[in-house]
């Protein structure tokens, strides 16, 4: 199975970015170095064409940084595209079958609300988002905040850990024993992406 590299998760919100999608991520991407990040295309709304096109958008972008793309649910798209893997959610198809589709050099990540959830993908998946961490109210859905110490009890089980779910500059060294964070509006989503980006970076390396 491959291993994530990367340290920051950019989850796309192309509704709620201050500027176009392509133009955010760029953005963002120039202000991490080469590597650091991967960005995951999380638009649930759009249909496989419409998805295909923004993808195809993205792509170059991502290439010339060396930053992964990943497209939620649709391993279609990701095999169509020769995108980076897929990230799934509890109600996609298993991370096995989508590992048989997209092959063994795909990334395959999971979203993940518990350790036992984030045990049940031990074995299919690359790795697992696990949250939310903190409180935000794009993740209320999913119940009250599991805490930093979360990060601590999955470890074990020996999959790579992205916390989410309320990530900030402020508060990311309290996971720094996951393998990186996942953010929509600490980095796509905020007025400067770039700066965004930039200032979430630098408190991971503190």
């Amino acid at each position: 199975m491959a291993k994530p590299g990367f340290s920051l998760l950019l989850i796309t919100d192309r509704r709620n970015a201050s500027v176009e999608l392509p133009a955010a991520v760029a953005a963002a991407l120039a202000a991490v170095p080469p590597g650091v990040a991967a960005v995951q295309l999380r638009e649930k709304d759009l249909g496989g064409r419409a998805l295909a096109e923004l993808a195809q958008a993205l792509l170059p972008l991502c290439r010339a940084r060396q930053a992964p793309l990943l497209v939620n649910d649709r391993a279609d798209v990701a095999l169509a595209l020769g995108l980076d893997g897929v990230h799934l959610a509890r109600t996609s198809i298993d991370p096995a079958d989508a590992r048989r589709l997209l092959g063994p050099q795909a990334l395959v990540g999971v979203s993940c609300h518990s350790k036992a959830e984030v045990q049940a993908a031990v074995g299919a998946a690359d790795y697992a988002v696990l949250g939310p961490i903190f409180d935000t109210p794009s993740k209320r859905e999913h119940g009250l905040p599991l805490g930093s110490a979360a990060i601590a009890d999955a470890l074990p089980l020996g999959l790579p850990l992205y916390a989410i779910g309320g990530m900030t500059a402020e508060n990311v060294q309290e996971v720094r024993q996951a393998q990186g964070v996942a953010t929509i509006g600490a980095a796509l989503g905020a007025a400067d992406p770039g700066a965004a980006t930039a200032a979430l970076w630098r408190a991971w390396q503190r």
